[in-house]
């Protein structure tokens, strides 16, 4: 059994050797080559020499302000609500009592004195003529005044009279003028009542009828029919015994009962 170990060999005795065997090569590898490179001539080394240019300054590097770190926001505290008093009950003041009348009396102002005024000096009296001439000029007046009313009156009278014989003359006028055209009209035979018709009727100085319109309607067509022909048939109407009295636009109002 001996025989048997002895011929056996030990685990990794070749790797040793393997191993050992790598490391000499390499190590006389290294040995023939670092010869070598010591006996081979130094080569020849050029140098240029270069004046040196001062470098630019350097610019000063500035360093950036550190902002200041934000306030922390203020927290605003609401103040509590105050506790609103009661309104105290008002209390009506007494009348004050009267006080005496000595105390008034006492309180009154003193009076200003008057001032004096100016002594006013009496006129003289005028004497006896004068006085008469005065009484004689007043009594001059007294009579224009009622000369002036007095032809007032007059006047107010004459015009009176002259607008009432204007007045006259014009409706003797007018009652020509309608005493002419009623002896023309043929009342109809059915008329009822005493209707009123107003016609407006346009003249010449001549007399001669220009122009009727019926102004207003006395509710009976064959009425006014006939009072429109009448006045027609009338012209020329009368003429005026006063040229004044003359109008060219005349208002006739009929009625078939009026006289």
């Amino acid at each position: 059994m001996s025989a048997v170990f002895d011929s056996r060999e030990e685990p990794g005795k070749k790797v040793s050797a393997a191993f050992a065997a790598l490391v000499h090569i390499a190590l006389a590898t290294l040995l023939i080559y670092g010869i070598r490179w010591q006996t081979a001539p130094p080569a020849a080394v050029e140098v240029e020499l270069v004046r040196a240019v001062p470098s630019p300054p350097v610019p000063p590097v500035v360093t950036p302000p550190v902002p200041e770190p934000a306030p922390p926001p203020k927290i605003e505290t609401k103040p509590e609500p105050k506790p609103v008093p009661k309104p105290e009950p008002k209390v009506e003041p007494k009348p004050a009592p009267p006080k005496p009348d000595i105390a008034l009396k006492e309180k009154e102002k003193p009076k200003p004195e008057p001032k004096p005024q100016p002594k006013v000096e009496p006129k003289p009296e005028p004497d006896r003529a004068s006085r008469q001439l005065m009484a004689e000029a007043m009594k001059r007046e007294q009579q224009q005044i009622e000369a002036r009313k007095a032809e007032q009156e007059l006047a107010q009278i004459k015009s009176a009279q002259a607008a009432s014989a204007r007045s006259k003359a014009t409706a003797d006028y007018i009652g020509k003028i309608k005493g002419k055209i009623k002896g023309n009209i043929v009342l109809p035979p059915d008329i009822k009542g005493n209707p009123e018709a107003i016609f407006d009727v346009v003249q010449l100085p001549s007399g001669e009828i220009l122009s009727v319109k019926l102004r207003k309607s006395s509710g009976h067509a064959a009425y006014d029919s006939a009072v429109e022909r009448a006045i027609l048939k009338s012209s020329p109407l009368p003429k005026p015994e006063q040229g004044d009295l003359f109008s060219r636009s005349l208002e006739l109002k009929f009625r078939p009962l009026e006289e």
